[in-house]
């Protein structure tokens, strides 16, 4: 008996390929063949080599439209309890500094995160990740930095491992221990940076860190405290990331861009100066449309300039307890559409082909022979419906790696 072409066979959806510089890439009543986790066949049902039911051990007739899985490249996704409280307070007319000068903020999921053991963590954890995975995310970004200390950092990215494996989903850890400054650090900002630097190390060397990242802000850290966590990551052959330029322009983004770093990401106050820089470098623009809903922020990221300079925007949910309680990237994608006035193909690229380069993965976010079987089924009429409907289930169906999740 001949072994079967692919493992897997789907048909009649419309494809959006993204496998272009521009445009959805639109193959009309499409078929896609993957084998071993990977795209080996993608184009017109009238181009098949054979009959389905010859080419596929598992043939699947499917309508609407297929995308690549989505990549949620921004995430906090690992923390205990919530900030609704805040959320409160914010409405009643305080800021994101007052309440995080008043003990609030990152500090205050630091104690309940700090508090719940690596069960716990896993178990309030994973229900964020299935509702991301159910809206078409099959790619997760997970940073630490609500530990601030190694064990508690450990036990995040410990705990974002899980989650991929138990998932069966690619999940990209960071360490972001240079979030906050911890009570017991008080006034010793640069004792906290040095002891950072100390413990990344020995998280590598446990496999626990994919990428580095930090809160260069003025209620975070400076740009001289980033830049010595960032020539730590260097030292260790980790690639960089940054939230830059979220409140403030401290020059952020250049610093990342100078680096080589994957990805400057809020980026509303960076400046021109900062957008060449990231334009030489390849460095990803990552907007998080959820942050500046939830905080009603005013201040647009420089759009056009990312426009005009060739700067690659991804987006993300930047889900977190406090200024993006979001589980759904497609709703990410809705808000980038409504607040910043992207195309919904620019949205759609954004959480996709920008999103994996944001990671630094060249093997997924478009459908081509040869990228990861990661795709996803949507219920729709238009790539652009996903982008039109405020909430809602559109997704009929998840793979990653060429498996139904």
């Amino acid at each position: 008996m001949n072994t079967p072409a692919f493992d897997g066979l789907i048909l009649g959806a419309h494809l959006a390929t993204l496998d272009a510089d521009h445009g959805y890439g639109e193959i009309t009543d499409g078929a896609m063949g993957w084998r071993d986790g990977l795209l080996a066949f993608v184009g017109p049902r009238s181009q098949l080599p054979a009959e389905p039911h010859v080419l596929a051990r598992d043939v699947i007739e499917a309508s609407g439209w297929i995308t690549p899985g989505l990549v949620d490249c921004h995430t906090h996704l690992v923390f205990a309890g919530d900030r609704a409280r805040e959320f409160e307070l914010r409405l009643q007319g305080a800021s994101y500094e007052e309440i995080a000068r008043a003990g609030g903020g990152i500090v205050s999921t630091v104690r309940a995160t700090r508090a719940a053991d690596e069960a716990d963590l896993l178990r309030q954890s994973l229900p964020r990740a299935r509702a991301l995975l159910a809206d078409g995310a099959t790619t997760l970004e997970i940073k630490s930095g609500y530990g601030l200390d190694f064990d508690n950092e450990r036990k995040m990215l410990r705990v974002a491992r899980q989650l991929g494996d138990l998932l069966g989903i690619a999940v990209r850890t960071t360490y972001l221990a240079a979030h906050a400054l911890p009570p017991e650090f008080k006034d010793r900002a640069d004792d906290y940076i040095t002891a950072v630097c100390e413990w990344l190390p020995r998280l590598q060397s446990e496999g626990l860190v994919d990428a580095v990242d930090a809160f260069c802000e003025g209620i975070g850290f400076s740009p001289e405290q980033t830049r010595r966590v960032f020539d730590t990551a260097r030292d260790l052959g980790l690639p960089v990331k940054l939230h830059a330029d979220q409140l403030s322009d401290l020059g952020g983004a250049a610093l990342v861009a100078e680096f080589g770093g994957l990805s400057a990401d809020h980026v509303e106050y960076t400046s021109l100066e900062s957008v060449r820089a990231m334009a030489a470098r390849g460095t990803v623009a990552v907007l998080l449309p959820g942050a500046f809903h939830v905080l009603r922020e005013t201040r647009l990221p420089p759009l056009q300039a990312f426009r005009e300079h060739g700067v690659a925007m991804a987006i993300a949910t930047d889900c977190n307890p406090g200024t993006s309680p979001l589980l759904s990237l497609r709703q990410a994608m809705q808000l980038g559409c409504t607040h910043f006035k992207l195309t919904p193909e620019e949205a759609l690229r954004g959480a996709t082909v920008h999103a994996a380069r944001a990671l630094g993965l060249a093997d997924r976010g478009v459908l081509r022979v040869g990228m990861r079987a990661d795709f996803v089924q949507w219920q729709a009429g238009h790539p652009a419906e996903l982008c039109y409907w405020l909430g809602g289930q559109l997704a009929e169906a998840v793979y990653a790696s060429g498996r139904a999740l």
